[in-house]
């Protein structure tokens, strides 16, 4: 059993992560400044099982701001020190780290919107990730998780995207902050010893997916008879990825005891065109789409395609969920949820 530290614990992949993580025996402090990007309610709906869990605290707080971290330590401190489960850091121990793995999954996302506020995106992703760094560094926490992303890889033509590719060429603000947190975190790793691992996620998927991603807003549309707004020809690829799958990833690199700094990514290993993804949905709502066609956005790149040989290598990663059955998946939870 362990003490982590979860920042982004009421999104999409952190309320996944978070109830396995208490599943599986951790305990965990969450941190979330419930972003009004999209609706609390929904956030609130993300929690709900895990608030319960006692071996869970809940820190609303904004990581770009400097007294977050007091609460933080102070928070921590008074509930490690009562905690019965945890065994191996008693307050006997000298010295215990407060945590001991961090896993930053809290940032500003969306590539569009990015470009209409690059400045809050600067201070929500990188300021928050450098506060979390030093953090870290005070504290003696060793193992630090972070969420980076299949956009630092720019419009690279040489897929698929390996780790070994230079992401010298990202095209919106949202993509730079993430090539930021990525060399900041090897800063920290080579100055303070910490382990740092970023996951670059290519297109998350599955149950509680933002409603503003398109297998959510297209399962919407289409199921009310609506238009859906497709962006350019339907030639785009994306490299769908299930959260059940994103979920292994992540835990696989929690416990990674190997090199002090990688970045790994995280995808399904198969790409989808945009005219696919409508297909299937199509397929599992049992009704055809209205497009609405329009054109091509800026920051957006024509595919994503990820070598997944370095996860797997590192931590036995192996994503299983076919793209059709994870979209037949998404589709029963939004309907259980419509009810």
């Amino acid at each position: 059993m362990s003490r982590i530290l979860l920042t982004g614990c009421a999104g999409f992949i952190g309320s996944h992560i978070l109830e396995r993580l208490l599943a599986d025996g951790h305990t965990v402090v969450g941190v979330d400044n419930f972003d009004p990007f999209y609706s609390r309610a929904l956030k609130n709906a993300n929690l709900e099982k895990s608030l319960a869990h006692p071996n869970f605290e809940l820190l609303e707080a904004d990581l770009a701001e400097p007294e977050t971290y007091t609460k933080l330590k102070f928070l921590a401190e008074g509930l490690f020190d009562q905690s019965s489960v945890i065994t191996h850091h008693s307050s006997s121990v000298k010295d215990a780290p407060l945590f001991d793995a961090i896993i930053h999954l809290a940032a500003k996302a969306g590539v569009r919107p990015s470009i209409e506020d690059p400045v809050g995106y600067q201070r929500a992703n990188v300021i928050a990730t450098q506060n979390l760094l030093e953090f870290a560094k005070e504290n003696d926490i060793k193992q630090f998780v972070f969420a980076s992303s299949s956009s630092v890889y720019g419009e690279n033509p040489n897929v698929p995207w390996s780790e070994t590719h230079n992401v010298s060429g990202p095209i919106s603000p949202y993509a730079s902050t993430k090539v930021s947190c990525e060399l900041l975190g090897h800063v920290y790793s080579h100055l303070y010893g910490i382990r740092v691992l970023g996951l670059r996620f290519f297109t998350v998927y599955g149950p509680r997916q933002r409603p503003d991603l398109a297998i959510n807003k297209f399962v919407r549309l289409i199921e009310a008879g609506e238009p859906i707004p497709v962006f350019g020809d339907g030639s785009t690829r994306r490299d769908y990825t299930f959260i059940a799958d994103i979920v292994e990833g992540i835990l696989g690199s929690l416990h990674y005891q190997g090199s002090n700094y990688e970045v790994i990514n995280l995808g399904n290993d198969q790409t989808v065109t945009l005219s696919e993804m409508i297909a299937t949905i199509e397929e599992v709502v049992g009704k055809k789409a209205i497009i609405n066609r329009l054109p091509q956005q800026p920051g957006d790149v024509p595919q994503t395609w990820a070598d997944v040989s370095k996860a797997e290598e590192l931590f036995d990663y192996q994503p299983t969920t076919s793209f059709k059955v994870g979209v037949k998946d998404f589709y029963n939870w939004w309907k259980s949820q419509s009810l």
